[in-house]
């Protein structure tokens, strides 16, 4: 069972798939970072305030006796708008992965047609040709 576990898992399918996974992640973390550091700030400035801490408040907390405000209630909007960001930003860049490994394979070619040979016709014309002497 050890044997053919290990032979499953060192098929070239799955070994890729492994890869891919593991590039894809460190990928998302770029690109979390990339909207984190630059693309959430740009459009912060241009509301005039930090995109990731836009938020509604839904419901007004109280004062507990440690002077704490407790059972406030955010709807966190920001967030989701830059995971929304990051998710558009992953999806078009491996579009373009797909889209240029499909360039890259080669297109198949049709295999050539066989020699064609002599006619039925031609066939009949020598046999009663080669009767006739």
């Amino acid at each position: 069972m050890l044997k053919e576990f290990k032979e499953f898992a060192m098929k070239g399918n799955l070994v890729d798939i492994a890869v891919g996974f593991v590039m894809g992640a460190a990928f998302k973390e770029v690109v979390t970072a990339f909207t984190g550091g630059i693309v959430s700030p740009l459009i912060g400035m241009i509301f005039d305030s930090d995109f990731k801490a836009l938020r509604l408040k839904l419901k007004d907390g109280t004062l507990n006796d440690a002077n704490e405000m407790v059972g406030e209630v955010w709807l966190e909007y920001g967030t989701f708008l830059t995971n929304v960001i990051d998710f558009i930003i992953v999806a078009f860049v491996m579009f373009m992965v797909v889209k240029g490994v499909n360039k890259m394979k080669k297109k198949e070619e049709p295999a050539p047609e066989a020699p064609a040979g002599p006619s039925e016709i031609d066939l009949l014309t020598e046999i009663r040709d080669s009767l006739k002497k």
